[in-house]
This record gives C-alpha cells, sequence and structure tokens, in this order.
C-alpha cells in the first residue's frame, strides 16, 4: 500500500469522524515503536474503563463514549469489539484508534489503526496486523469494516480490502456465462455440493424471487467450459440486524461471497443484471440459514480478477429457475 492511498485514506477518517476544525488538536504521527507499544496497552475492565493513563504518557478514552459492539457471525458465535481513541498526554495529541476484539472464549486481540499523519509502514503493518487476526478469527476484517463503517465512515470497508489480485487485463472475457467449479450449490435435502460434482438428476432448491418460496428442481446437464484464465467477479455481500440494549449495540452479522464470471445474471433490487454490472450497496436476495427466511442482503464489495486458468461450469435445471449458489439466490442463462 502507498504511502498516498494511506494518507488519503487516514483524511477520510479524520473528516468521517466528525471532528470540526477549531475542535482539532493538530495530531502527531505515531511511530511505529508507539504503534506496538499501544498493542500491548490493557484495559482491565471494559465494561467500566473509559479513560485509562498508561506511563503517564499516553491516555486511551472510549471512542464517543460508545458501548460495545456485540456481534454474531453466521457460526453463532457472539464477538465484542470496543474503540478508544489513543491520545498522547502531552499536548492531548490524537494518534489513532485502538480495537479491542473478544471472543467468545474470552481471548482478546489487539489493533492499532492509525492517523494520517502516520508513516506509511505503520500503515503497513496495521493492514498486516488485521490480516494476521482474520487468520485466526474468521471474518474479523468484515467486522471491523462494519463497525468502522458505521463509526467512521463507510470507504473505510474499501481499505481493510485491498488485496493483491491478479490483474484483470490478462484475464479471459467472453460469453460463456458460469462460475468457478468451486463454488457451492445448494441440494434439495440442504446440504451443499460443490458446482464441478453435481450430476444430471440431482435435485437442488429453487427459489421464486417475487414469493420466496422453495421448491425442488432437477439438474438436466452440467455445462463445462474448457479451462482458460476467466475474468471473475466476486461479491461480497452483508445483512446486519441490530439492536440497542442496556450492554450496547447487538449485531447479527451474515456474510455471504458469490463469484462468477462478469455477465452471470442476478437478481437485484433494480432489475436481472450482470454480475459485472452490479454495484456497491445493491441488495440480492439470500438465505438467512438461522431463520430459513430469503432476505436481502447488501454488496459491500466487489472485484474483479483473473482466475488463473480453470475450467467454469453452469447447470440447466427444470424451467430455468433461479437456485441457490453459496446460500445466494442467483439466475440460470
Amino acid at each position: 500500500m502507498n504511502r498516498k492511498f494511506a494518507i488519503a485514506l487516514a483524511c477520510m477518517f479524520v473528516l468521517a469522524i466528525g471532528l470540526k476544525a477549531q475542535d482539532v488538536v493538530k495530531p502527531r504521527p505515531l511511530t511505529m515503536a508507539e504503534y506496538e507499544k499501544a498493542k500491548t496497552f490493557v484495559i482491565k475492565d471494559l465494561d467500566n474503563e473509559t479513560y485509562v493513563k498508561f506511563e503517564n504518557t499516553y491516555i486511551l478514552d472510549r471512542y464517543e463514549l460508545r458501548k460495545p459492539y456485540f456481534i454474531t457471525g453466521d457460526d453463532g458465535l457472539k464477538k465484542r469489539m470496543d474503540l478508544y481513541k489513543l491520545l498522547a498526554k502531552e499536548g492531548m495529541q490524537e494518534l489513532g484508534l485502538v480495537i479491542f476484539y473478544t471472543n467468545e472464549k474470552g481471548t482478546q486481540y489487539k489493533a492499532c489503526l492509525p492517523n494520517f499523519t502516520a508513516d506509511a509502514k505503520v500503515w503497513e503493518k496495521y493492514f498486516e496486523d488485521i490480516h494476521a487476526i482474520d487468520k485466526l478469527e474468521q471474518n474479523f476484517v468484515l467486522k471491523l469494516s462494519y463497525v468502522l463503517s458505521k463509526e467512521v465512515g463507510y470507504q473505510l470497508y474499501k481499505a481493510q480490502n485491498q488485496g493483491k489480485d491478479l490483474s484483470k487485463e490478462s484475464a479471459t472475457y467472453g460469453n460463456d456465462i458460469c462460475f468457478p467449479g468451486d463454488q457451492q450449490v445448494t441440494l434439495a435435502n440442504g446440504t451443499r455440493k460443490t458446482l464441478a460434482s453435481l450430476k444430471r438428476g440431482d435435485e437442488v432448491l429453487t427459489v421464486n424471487p417475487l414469493t420466496k418460496a422453495t421448491s425442488v428442481i432437477k439438474v438436466n446437464t452440467l455445462v463445462e467450459h474448457e479451462a482458460k484464465n476467466y475474468a471473475i467477479t466476486q461479491l461480497v455481500l452483508q445483512r446486519a440486524d441490530k439492536r440497542m440494549t442496556p450492554l450496547g449495540s447487538e449485531i447479527v452479522l451474515s456474510t455471504r461471497t458469490l463469484e462468477a464470471t462478469p455477465n452471470h445474471p442476478v437478481q437485484t433490487h433494480t432489475g436481472t443484471t450482470k454480475m459485472g454490472d452490479v454495484r456497491e450497496n445493491d441488495t440480492v436476495l439470500c438465505l438467512n440459514k438461522a431463520s430459513g427466511d430469503y432476505e436481502p442482503f447488501t454488496v459491500i464489495s466487489k472485484k474483479e480478477y483473473a482466475g488463473g486458468v480453470q475450467k467454469v461450469y453452469n447447470i440447466i435445471a427444470g424451467d430455468g429457475t433461479p437456485f441457490l449458489m453459496n446460500d445466494v439466490m442467483v439466475l440460470q442463462k
């Protein structure tokens, strides 16, 4: 991640938290040593300690006196997230934002979001750290992104997902309307099967997009396209059901990911749309496994990349009605 991008992102952070120019104490850069030190700070009582001093040099001040976020994901496990502003006691200068993330077992992880004056290397370390946590705590980055989007502006979400993709210019574009073979199709009995392993006669669920009623259709044909370096569009969809409690914000956060060639159709709230033309904030019907209902999920991220040389597939089933791929309602050709 280059310096210009990091500075631009941090500027959005400062603007998004709504600080007025006359109220801002000029921030100073968070050094790498301070960044590492901030991750060692311990809040003994997250429920009650809102203003804590460290080494008579630094202060953690609960962000906007917000109560914690309690986030339950698709796995049914409840996580907790607390935000604290990191201040230098001398001059009360803001250095960044410290995130405390506690899982269902009580294990705590910390991340420190620098302010816009920090060196690019500090920003790079931040992104390395949050993705390292993500490997241990599934969908940590998405949960963090949701909280930051609510607190400091939606643009921060994009910064959490700056992956290194193959250049899309090297990808094959064409008329094939299909999915990678590892995408999961929902069968009539509720289990899943990879698309590439489907066979004629397999029974899959179909969904009526108007009534949301389900029925069963049989696979007539599994269409297989020759191996090429196909262009792939990836959508990340999310639904957040939030309610306030005396303890804080209770959030049930569900996430779905779907990949297909850019010309494959999906049904959004605006009508039938090619995957490559779907926009962030569009909604697509997805299965909520907890309730068994089909509910609109919001597209929070879209990217296009070269998927590498692979075969891609599609099915012909029933009378061409929609079916479920990765719990997302998709259309046949």
